[in-house]
């Protein structure tokens, strides 16, 4: 057997860890481990819509620090890989704004994947823009095979805090929220991570989508957001990311969690 089919069979997690972050290139990474090995996919990837905006504003200027935007058609590879390493009957969830929706829903559809619905994550608070400053987020919600939501109870208005049709309301983090240690961490980065998603966010689509003990996936690790969710719902998790130091801080931040 070649070294490369054992790296392209080989399990995501031995029987005994709950979590990794590796350092890497999201596609590759993913080509790297054994097909149907993951039970859910959520990720915030640094879509290149976000070019259009590092000219001005504090987010996207610090995003310089932390990562490169990759263009629309990478998501083309990585929706192959995604559906390649998800179960059978499984879900997808892909973080982004309305601009790249538009470019990479039919992507995943080509690859496989069913595509439901886009849901809304209202930030509470206006952020980019110049016509009607953005206010939200969208979450494409993507299935592999068929899978029901844990909770049916729940309808395409999701409930955070107030309701509102197909809307996560749950406010953004600001600055990072977590323990001494891992802020320290970031303090010595020299700047905080840009564009971080709230742990809420991603624990919604966590409970609503896998059982206990199950893997979950975020490819684009970045702060560790995802994975920090999934402990914390008892779930084990896979991070990949490019920055050497967003590695670091999202195992340190993991390491405090667990």
């Amino acid at each position: 057997m070649t070294l490369a089919l054992f790296e392209s069979n080989r399990l995501p997690l031995s029987a005994a860890e709950r979590w990794s972050i590796k350092a890497g290139d999201c596609v590759e990474s993913m080509r790297g481990i054994a097909a149907e090995s993951i039970d859910l996919i959520v990720t915030d990837p640094a879509y290149s819509s976000l070019d259009k905006h590092r000219a001005t504003g504090t987010t996207t200027r610090l995003a310089k620090a932390w990562f490169q935007t990759v263009p629309n058609e990478y998501f083309r590879d990585f929706f192959r890989e995604a559906y390649r390493v998800l179960k059978p009957n499984s879900h997808c969830y892909v973080m982004c704004d309305a601009e790249t929706m538009f470019e990479i829903k039919p992507m995943g559809q080509e690859a496989g994947f069913k595509f439901w619905k886009p849901i809304v994550w209202d930030k509470m608070k206006m952020g980019m823009g110049y016509h009607y400053r953005a206010r939200c987020e969208f979450v494409l919600f993507f299935e592999k095979g068929k899978r029901r939501l844990n909770s049916l109870g729940i309808k395409d208005v999701l409930e955070i805090e107030e309701e509102a049709d197909d809307i996560l309301k749950i406010p953004r983090v600001a600055g990072g929220q977590f323990d001494d240690d891992w802020r320290k961490r970031r303090e010595q980065s020299g700047e905080p991570y840009p564009t971080e998603k709230p742990v809420g966010l991603s624990q919604v689509l966590i409970q609503q989508s896998s059982e206990l003990d199950e893997i979950v996936m975020d490819p684009f690790s970045g702060s560790a957001s995802v994975g920090h969710a999934a402990l914390s719902l008892a779930r084990r998790f896979v991070g990949y990311d490019l920055s050497a130091s967003a590695v670091e801080l999202g195992r340190a931040r993991l390491e405090s969690v667990q």
